[in-house]
């Protein structure tokens, strides 16, 4: 049965939109008279990635994963192995089985520096966690789960500006030297599938106007949401299809 994806890019206008209208909402909750903290006031309050949530359990709906399978709000907790549990963004389970896991993130102005290290670290902590937690079987016996990270990254001048390395000892890998932030993200997700710490990453920018219309970019193609939805989505039939 052929995958079906028809449709799934008026979704991710409809998540980006979301993004930064959420944003400005909290941003405007939570600021009490204090002059703008660089966006944390917004990006503290949760809840600007559930359009992306939804985008993909729309997807897996249409392609037959029963909308019960997929956790977005509630029971997002898996056990690691360094950590008791730890609370994914999105989790597909069917019949005690983990098929997926999904981490939604975002960045905006104008903190990059911070705030690429702790997401960078996020990421390869979550994946050893969770790999090494489904060897010592966490998860019983079961086949291989699917992980996938989603970036969304605010494009503006200070993303994709190119960022100096300090080098006091050692030199830098020299794809770093020279690179912006957005060049940063693009490394790191595209190396995080390289070393099967992830099956899948997606990474988009927007700019805070346009994207407040749903405009976006995806600077690879190898990075874009259709080829993250495919791989995805083909997961999980593969795992219906071995049920059958």
């Amino acid at each position: 049965m052929p995958i079906v994806l028809k449709g799934f890019e008026t979704l991710v206008q409809r998540a980006v939109r979301h993004y930064w209208q959420t944003l400005e909402g909290q941003g405007a909750k939570q600021r009490t008279g204090i002059a703008d903290r660089g966006g944390r006031a917004a990006v503290t309050g949760g809840k600007q990635m559930m359009g992306f949530c939804h985008l993909v359990q729309d997807v897996l709906t249409k392609n037959g994963v029963p909308s019960v399978h997929v956790f977005t709000e509630q029971r997002l907790e898996l056990p690691g192995y360094f950590r008791p549990t730890k609370q994914w963004d999105m989790l597909v389970v069917s019949e005690g089985q983990l098929i997926a896991a999904i981490e939604f993130k975002s960045q905006r102005g104008p903190s990059f520096g911070n705030n690429f290290n702790n997401r960078t670290e996020e990421a390869i902590g979550t994946a050893q966690d969770l790999w090494t937690a489904y060897r010592e079987r966490a998860f019983g016996t079961q086949p291989r789960p699917w992980l996938g990270w989603v970036m969304l990254l605010e494009d503006c001048p200070r993303s994709n500006t190119p960022v100096a390395v300090n080098e006091p000892h050692f030199k830098v890998f020299e794809e770093f030297r020279g690179a912006s932030y957005a060049g940063r993200y693009e490394l790191l997700l595209r190396r995080l599938v390289l070393e099967k710490l992830f099956d899948g990453a997606a990474f988009l920018m927007a700019t805070e106007r346009q994207g407040r219309r749903g405009a976006y970019s995806e600077p690879a193609d190898d990075l874009g949401m259709r080829p993250f939805l495919a791989a995805l989505t083909g997961h999980a039939m593969a795992v219906k299809a071995s049920r059958s």
